[in-house]
């Protein structure tokens, strides 16, 4: 990949690159919907990556080529958001080069080529996976060294107030990191991480991602009203997010909460609540070695996410459940070894699956069946986040 990716460079801009950067897709362990609401979660980072082919410009230009997409080409002499470009590719490398600016570095264009193998609309977070490849970029073209959430912050700002998209910090800072990493998004303060070493090939396991084959579109709708309903929640009580709310004070009130925010609201609260629990014993029983413990705790997120926070299947949707149909099959199949669950925003996209070293085989052969499709993607962790891969002479 990176030989084609060094000869498409020189064809397109008629020199060689002088540097590849690279920035891996996530998978999230456990802690589904929880980052937006000041919670916790553990993410790790996955062996499919995003590459640039890059050769620095002096003029303020950027001009980046990703496959599958026109030429991207724009001055980096403005730097506030562009309504015109709102969900655009340009508005991420305006506002990467923003936060830079905001932090004291004069942002450096740049000649740019982008291919990548993270699975789009897999929940393995390409566009985060971009966003981090670009802040590395920046990162080592201007010298700053920022720190790898540093480089997710300014990811995050810039889905968020450049390309019009709202969403917390947990892909970038998963894909920044590298690793296993448990992410701690307490409001008002800053982010706590903290990677985790383990390899789960050596307990004998093979991490999978499998997609149900439903497609993300036309779902946002299902996206936004998690947040929303569980703002109503909150506004109970005065507050923004739920981790500001007491526990005891919300079962205390639960009839009146209930008949503000609606039950929905309220089982998706119990959710959430729950699941900080599960992640920190998630996070504790990797640390031990203690999988069987961890995998039970991704299973219960996996219940808890199917039957409170309700989000494997779209509202109204009767005949077609892919993402349920997934999650059944694949139980079945691992017959309780290993475990199963959904991963991201849900109702669509992907499953990930602990599976069985010695029944691996013979769970994506009868998967890829089961779904009439080469669904089953066998992934591994990665331990580098963003990073320069090299420079060429």
């Amino acid at each position: 990949m990176y030989k084609d990716l060094k000869t498409q460079f020189k064809a397109v801009f008629g020199e060689k690159p002088q540097f590849l950067f690279s920035a891996p897709g996530r998978t999230e362990l456990c802690g589904n919907h929880t980052d937006h609401q000041g919670g916790m979660v553990l993410a790790a980072a996955v062996n499919l990556e995003t590459v640039a082919a890059i050769r620095p410009r002096t003029d303020g230009k950027v001009r980046l080529l990703s496959e599958g997409y026109p030429m991207c080409e724009l001055s980096l002499d403005r730097l506030e958001p562009q309504f015109e470009e709102t969900g655009s590719t340009a508005s991420l490398i305006r506002g990467t080069a923003s936060g830079f600016k905001e932090r004291g570095f004069e942002p450096v264009g740049f000649d740019a080529c982008v291919t990548s193998g993270v699975l789009t609309g897999s929940g393995l977070s390409s566009s985060a996976a971009f966003e981090v490849l670009l802040g590395t970029v920046e990162n080592h073209l201007t010298g700053a060294n920022l720190p790898a959430l540093e480089v997710a912050r300014i990811g995050q700002r810039s889905e968020n107030l450049f390309y019009g998209k709202p969403s917390g910090l947990l892909d970038q800072a998963a894909s920044a990191s590298g690793g296993v990493v448990f992410l701690d998004f307490a409001p008002g303060e800053e982010t706590k991480s903290e990677k985790i070493s383990v390899n789960f090939e050596e307990h004998g396991f093979a991490l999978v991602v499998i997609d149900s084959g439903a497609d993300h579109a036309n779902l946002t709708d299902e996206y936004a009203a998690i947040p929303k309903e569980l703002g109503r929640v909150c506004a109970f009580f005065g507050k923004k997010v739920l981790r500001e709310v007491e526990e005891e004070a919300f079962y205390a009130q639960l009839p009146a909460v209930r008949a503000a925010a609606g039950d929905r609201a309220v089982l998706r609260a119990m959710h959430i609540y729950d699941e900080n629990r599960r992640v920190l014993l998630a996070r504790a029983a990797l640390k031990s070695g203690d999988l069987q413990s961890f995998f039970r705790q991704l299973h219960l997120s996996g219940r808890s996410s199917q039957l409170l926070l309700q989000n494997i299947t779209p509202a109204g949707a009767t005949d077609r459940q892919a993402l349920a149909y997934t999650l059944a099959c694949a139980e079945r199949l691992l017959d309780g070894e290993g475990t199963c669950r959904v991963q991201g925003g849900g109702f669509a996209g992907t499953i990930q699956a602990f599976v069985p070293l010695d029944r691996l085989e013979a769970f994506c052969s009868e998967m890829n069946r089961l779904l009439d499709a080469e669904a089953c993607h066998v992934l591994s962790v990665r331990e580098e986040g963003g990073v320069l891969l090299e420079e060429l002479k």
